[in-house]
């Protein structure tokens, strides 16, 4: 969004947020919704701190005269959401929370494929005897789909289900993602995929033995014409240049194979290319933009009736009757009725959906906590990088900001730092002195048993990457990204990264220089050629 652009939607929702917050409905249905949850109102671009709370319903409109456009609220539902503290461990979060709701977000660019598909899910649940269920306009182009906490059993098995989150949530979306797909299917029209000749689609090989879309990857052989060096191995198909770890240069790839494989039937089509089938398949979820990720730790959704930043319409409530009619027009917000957003569950209504889903993920080899165990996995072996001579000009933009010192988010940028420094191998009395010099730059800065707390603790447990970057990092106004932060994924990649290019660009310009410096280069005795082993003839035969 350029700069004309984005100054032209601030103002157009700038215009109308005092007059629209101020309506005494508007604030309520707010203020309802979002008790005993986590809060955070957002300036148009940026989010404001983190932990909040509404305490009155006049608290909106303040926030509004402050500045702020819209409100975003949690999912998990919380006994008092001020004592969140960056940086919870899982046990430390569950003793705090006492439930949360199952949110579906619904978000695709073509708005009537929204509305199909935000009919096929609520047809999913009531066929899994989910009868209650609320449904809100997202402001933009989809929708919101609840199934609220007083639904669900509160145990499964031994578990208290306020302790399964987010692994529990996340195997029903995939299972109602699985189902509603099947329902999806039967309400396409004729012309659907005639539509879409032109635009880009993720799309698939199916396995012909459980038509779920395989996962496909390029292998090949990558080579180095200066270095000399090869190697073979498995990557995206999505990815464009392979770059050689050693100089930098791009790799020369050969005997390039694409591979099916499904993760489901444990199967690859190089080993069994009769299993899968050599139609091209779309993956219509992709399309649909089911938004999986909403269901993860302390994420936050528009509350209902807060604005959109970028269309000034009302995250508004309708009923399932009038989905298929619903326009966008229709959420202008001075024009809005008010209805309640969490629909009145039956007790233990969700407990036949809890359990299909849990059936399905296990015949589909999706083991309980699977997702967390993945995420664990990626660090099991993790160990810090030793870097030497760290210039904060490696920095990531984020970390830069922060070290500059902020008004919000300290906390979370005090976890940020703290494992960052410990992921680059930083001496522990260098990085006490970058983060306690930081603090002074902060206005107020954190108190200084606060800090020490922190590093106590951090210094008890093997160093753990930092958040991964965009929205942790916009949730406290420092995501700034720069040409590399759009080929990596975490503030240490980014060090490295750039840490690495800085000293092959030192390398490569010796180079250049012994090169082209003129000296002459030392007779070599013959059959021997500089920088190679020795020709050893073949044995001649007799």
């Amino acid at each position: 969004m350029d700069s004309n652009t984005s100054s032209i939607k601030e103002n157009r929702i700038r215009n109308i947020t005092q007059l629209y917050y101020s309506r005494p409905e508007v604030q309520k249905i707010i203020y309802e919704f979002c008790k005993n949850r986590e809060i955070s109102p957002r300036y148009f671009e940026g989010f404001g701190k983190r932990p909040d709370s509404f305490q009155y319903p006049g608290d909106i409109l303040e926030l509004v005269k402050k500045g702020a456009t819209s409100f975003h609220c949690s999912e998990e539902i919380w006994d008092d959401p001020l004592k969140i503290e960056t940086g919870m461990e899982a046990p430390q979060l569950n003793e705090i929370r006492s439930g949360w709701d199952l949110v579906i977000d619904i978000d695709c660019k073509w708005f009537d494929y929204s509305k199909l598909a935000a009919r096929a899910i609520m047809e999913t649940l009531k066929q899994n005897n989910v009868k209650n269920m609320g449904l809100k306009f997202s402001g933009s182009k989809g929708f919101h789909i609840i199934v609220p906490w007083k639904a669900f059993p509160k145990q499964v098995g031994n578990i208290e289900t306020k302790n399964l989150f987010p692994d529990l949530p996340r195997k029903i979306v995939a299972y109602i993602r699985s189902e509603s797909q099947k329902q999806m299917k039967e309400s396409l029209p004729e012309d659907f995929y005639k539509q879409f000749k032109g635009v880009e689609i993720k799309k698939g090989i199916q396995c012909l033995k459980c038509n779920e879309i395989a996962n496909t990857y390029d292998q090949a052989e990558f080579y180095c014409n200066f270095c000399r060096r090869g190697e073979q191995k498995q990557v995206s198909i999505t990815e464009k240049k392979f770059l050689c770890p050693e100089c930098g240069r791009e790799l020369e790839i050969k005997n390039k194979e694409q591979i099916s494989e499904c993760q489901k039937c444990r199967i690859n089509s190089k080993k069994n290319p009769e299993n899968f089938s050599q139609t091209v398949q779309i993956d219509l979820f992709e399309l649909m933009g089911l938004d999986i990720i909403l269901v993860s730790p302390r994420h936050l959704f528009r509350t209902p009736y807060s604005l959109h930043e970028k269309t000034a319409l009302a995250s508004m409530v309708i009923h399932e009757s009038e989905l298929e009619s619903f326009e966008p027009k229709k959420a202008s917000p001075m024009n809005v009725d008010v209805k309640n957003f969490m629909p009145d569950a039956e007790e233990d209504e969700a407990k036949e959906l809890v359990m299909r889903a849990l059936d399905w993920n296990k015949a589909n080899q999706i083991r309980q906590g699977d997702s967390e165990e993945k995420t664990k996995g990626k660090f099991k072996d993790y160990k810090p990088i030793k870097l030497d001579n760290i210039s904060e000009d490696n920095f990531p933009p984020c970390v830069k900001l922060i070290l500059k010192g902020i008004k919000d988010g300290k906390k979370r940028a005090l976890f940020v730092l703290i494992n960052l420094f410990r992921s680059i191998g930083m001496e522990n009395d260098e990085m006490e002195k970058k983060i306690y010099e930081w603090n002074e730059k902060n206005n107020p800065g954190l108190k200084k048993g606060y800090i020490q707390s922190q590093l106590s603790w951090a210094y008890r447990k093997k160093p753990i990457m930092p958040a991964n970057c965009k929205e942790f990092y916009q949730g406290i106004g420092v995501c700034n990204p720069d040409n590399i932060c759009n080929a990596i994924k975490n503030p240490v990649n980014y060090v490295v990264r750039k840490n690495f290019m800085e000293n092959n660009s030192g390398r490569r310009s010796a180079h250049s220089k012994v090169k082209n410096s003129g000296a002459k280069k030392k007779a070599l005795p013959k059959g021997i050629t500089q920088g190679r082993k020795k020709k050893v003839p073949k044995q001649i035969k007799k």
